[in-house]
């Protein structure tokens, strides 16, 4: 940096003349030189200016401004910041290098030790997947029992309701007399007048036909066919009671047409009435129109 200022002399003087020493002239000596070497540098760069988060160079040379330094003097001073840099990461590269090749030499030998770390490895894979198929073998088992479970409630469910038939069928049988033992004939009967007796006789009727009788009769069948609609009228049990089935449906037809004819002789109308409804929800109409008209 210059210092050095330039007084015009007083008295003009030819250039090829020699300028005299006069006491205005500047005199400079050693002292002045050393005085020059004593004026204040600008400080090196900090070097945690660099190492901000948001460092940005523009930014960062505009608060420069003010270290009266001119730009060739930032220029090699930013210059020699590079490669100081440049070399602290080329020693940092060697030592890492350095360290790399001793780990590798530390290795040496360890085969054995990454063989037995495998062989571990595909015995505790070999041991999930005897778990995985011993899991999955319970799993079809479960539901293999749920399975049967399932078919043993159907079963069950199905044989409650072919007993169902069954004692509906012999219910019906009993009071339409069709089932009567050798040494029970006379005692049916007696029971059955009891029953007539006792609790055929409906008042407001006026008559002394078993209409109660034949109304739970009725009902009966009716809740035995729903019962064989259920279990299904092709199961096998139902086929073999076919038979049965149609005896009772023919003898209660025919307890019916017997009660028609003496209520139509005794001109009870309300009794009329009634057993023409039980034709009708047993699906006979057409035969309690036969006998209606047969008994005119």
């Amino acid at each position: 940096m210059s210092s050095t200022f330039h007084l015009p002399s007083s008295t003009s003087q030819s250039p090829s003349s020699t300028p005299a020493i006069s006491h205005q002239s500047p005199i400079y000596s050693d002292e002045d030189y050393d005085d020059e070497d004593n004026l204040p540098y600008p400080t090196e760069l900090p070097r945690s200016d660099f190492l901000a988060s948001d460092f940005d160079p523009a930014t960062y040379l505009s608060t420069l401004r003010n270290r009266h330094q001119t730009l060739e003097d930032l220029r090699s001073d930013l210059r020699r910041r590079s490669q100081l840099l440049n070399k602290e990461l080329l020693d940092l590269l060697n030592g890492n290098y350095e360290e790399f090749l001793s780990l590798g030499a530390n290795l040496n030998g360890g085969e054995e030790k990454v063989e037995g770390v495998r062989v571990g490895l595909l015995g505790f894979k070999r041991e999930i997947e005897g778990i995985k198929n011993v899991v999955a073998e319970r799993q079809n088992e479960i539901r293999r029992l749920l399975e049967e479970k399932s078919e043993f409630r159907r079963d069950v469910v199905l044989g409650r309701a072919l007993l169902e038939v069954d004692a509906s069928i012999g219910e019906l049988e009993d009071g339409l007399g069709i089932r009567v033992g050798e040494g029970d004939e006379q005692n049916g009967d007696e029971g059955e007048d009891e029953v007539e007796e006792n609790g055929d006789v409906t008042v407001g009727y006026g008559t002394t036909a078993p209409i109660g009788r034949l109304r739970r009769q009725t009902r009966q069948y009716l809740l035995l066919a729903r019962a064989i609609d259920r279990v299904g009228p092709e199961h096998p049990f139902v086929v073999a009671q076919r038979s049965r089935v149609h005896e009772v449906r023919k003898t209660l037809l025919l307890d019916l047409a017997s009660a028609l004819r003496q209520v139509k002789r005794e001109r009870a109308t309300d009794a009329v009435l009634a057993v023409v409804a039980m034709y009708s929800e047993l699906g006979a109409e057409r035969d309690s129109i036969r006998v209606l008209k047969g008994a005119g």
